[in-house]
């Protein structure tokens, strides 16, 4: 350690003090394979001490499909929240003539709002995703078989790769800076009454493989230079069954950093505790399949600082091993020394 310092003319003081910084926002950096879940069937949601909820923060992460083998089968494609239309009006007086007509309204299976006094705003859908989410709001089992909408060829062929691809699935997301967590697991999300639901329809948790690897993982802002090694960067969990449930705990010590030439790096070291464990149904276990995350922040923060090492250090540094050497030669000595004379001893038959 000291030699590698000697070497790059610079030594590293660490101190601890409170924190006392007033950033209110976190930022996630993560970098994930599962390599037996295919991406429509994978989300990634969070939420935090605070109980503000983020459901499909897919704006802020990219996901790309994979063979079963890791070949990246497209470009990664980045997933857009869905856009209210504006129609944008024109500064032309003349008169436009626009052909008005009535859209389509799909069945909602009987989800639908059954009179005027229900306030669930269901009332057409025309598309598979509606008719879940309808069917989640009023709490409902979904089947997609028996839906016409979910009939189509995209939602035919989404069921028939589920397991027949893997997923990449990279990016940043900003959070409050309280403790929360984060997951990515199998299944559409959706918010009823508060409650986060994962909707894995039509197959079961045990279908699920779970096994992942995690390329990377850090907080706080990478673009400034990498300053630590992440204790989870480059570890995989592979699993040979279904529905496992992978969590892992999380400590993060904010950590301020300094070089030589001054320049000051915000950013944060953890540590990590991995439980795992099986939750298909016949498992007493609670839980769903997935990779959970549970982090909270240290109230202590670590502040390391760049000193260059002068040759005088070097010198000193040197004699110090020279004479630690010495004194170890000395007592070694002392104990051959020693023993010679106690074997010659024994030898002239005048040990006492």
């Amino acid at each position: 350690m000291r030699l590698h310092e000697h070497c790059t003319g610079k030594q590293t003081v660490e101190s601890i003090y409170v924190d006392s910084s007033r950033n209110p926002k976190l930022q996630i950096n993560f970098d994930f394979i599962i390599p037996r879940i295919s991406c429509p069937y994978i989300s990634l949601d969070a939420m935090d001490a605070s109980g503000e909820q983020h459901l499909h923060i897919d704006h802020n992460i990219y996901k790309r499909r994979l063979d079963l083998d890791g070949t990246p089968i497209q470009e990664p494609k980045k997933e857009e929240l869905a856009k209210k239309e504006v129609i944008k009006g024109t500064t032309t007086t003349t008169p436009v003539s626009v052909e008005v007509t009535t859209p389509k309204c799909g069945s909602c299976y009987g989800a639908e709002d059954a009179n005027n006094h229900e306030k669930m705003n269901i009332t057409c859908c025309n598309k598979c995703e509606d008719v879940r989410e309808a069917y989640a709001k009023r709490r409902w089992h979904f089947s997609e078989t028996k839906v016409e909408q979910c009939k189509s060829s995209a939602s035919v062929e989404k069921i028939e790769n589920a397991f027949k691809e893997g997923c990449q699935i990279y990016g940043t997301m900003s959070v409050n800076r309280v403790a929360g967590s984060f997951h990515v697991a199998p299944g559409q999300t959706f918010a009823v009454k508060h409650i986060h639901v994962h909707d894995i329809q039509p197959f079961s948790s045990s279908q699920f493989n779970t096994s992942h690897v995690i390329n990377r993982l850090s907080f706080g802002d990478d673009d400034k230079g990498k300053t630590h090694e992440n204790p989870l960067d480059g570890t995989q969990s592979i699993t040979k069954e279904g529905a496992t449930m992978y969590h892992y705990y999380i400590k993060i010590v904010p950590t301020k950093y300094i070089d030589l030439e001054g320049f000051v790096t915000d950013t944060n070291q953890f540590s990590v505790t991995k439980h795992e464990k099986v939750v298909s149904p016949g498992n007493s276990e609670s839980g769903m399949p997935g990779i959970f995350f549970s982090y909270e922040l240290s109230a202590m923060m670590v502040k390391i600082v760049e000193k260059p090492m002068h040759l005088s250090q070097l010198i000193t540094d040197l004699c110090s091993i020279v004479g630690g050497i010495w004194i170890v030669a000395m007592f070694i000595d002392s104990i051959c020394y020693r023993s010679s004379k106690l074997l010659n001893k024994i030898d002239l038959g005048k040990a006492s």
